[in-house]
């Protein structure tokens, strides 16, 4: 039953599987880090320089284009949010509602046809008994 050229590459509870390890890190990860270490250094530079040179007018000016960049993005990704949950409590919303009116449409339908079949029923026993005379 044991076929040993079949089992030879599967490994046994008591064998101890040593973890793979890459042997180099993948290039696009030294290009990433070369990237970012590049940004750092540029923000260094950039922050060295303004504290330097530029007055509180500058200042001024950098602290309100940041305050309306991030007001900006937080109000659009507030308006993606509402959104979502408006769409989500609609679609409740609606599923109820046409849960409610499907249920009232059969309980009329149900209504409507007993009242059609013992109308039709009673006819036609008064059109037999009117016969029968």
């Amino acid at each position: 039953m044991n076929n040993p050229s079949f089992d030879a590459g599967i490994p046994v509870l008591t064998e101890v599987i040593p973890p793979s390890r890459p042997s180099e890190p993948a290039p696009q990860s030294a290009v990433i880090s070369e990237v970012k270490e590049k940004k750092n250094e540029e923000a260094v530079t950039l922050q060295q320089h303004a504290t330097e040179e530029w007055d509180d007018e500058r200042w001024d000016r950098l602290e309100h284009e940041i305050r309306e960049r991030v007001l900006h993005q937080v109000l659009e990704r507030i308006d993606f949010v509402l959104e979502q949950r408006v769409r989500d409590s609609l679609a409740d919303v609606l599923q109820l509602a046409v849960e409610n009116l499907a249920s009232d449409v059969r309980n009329g339908l149900h209504h409507t046809m007993k009242e059609v079949i013992t109308r039709v029923v009673a006819q036609e026993i008064s059109r037999l008994q009117a016969a029968r005379k």
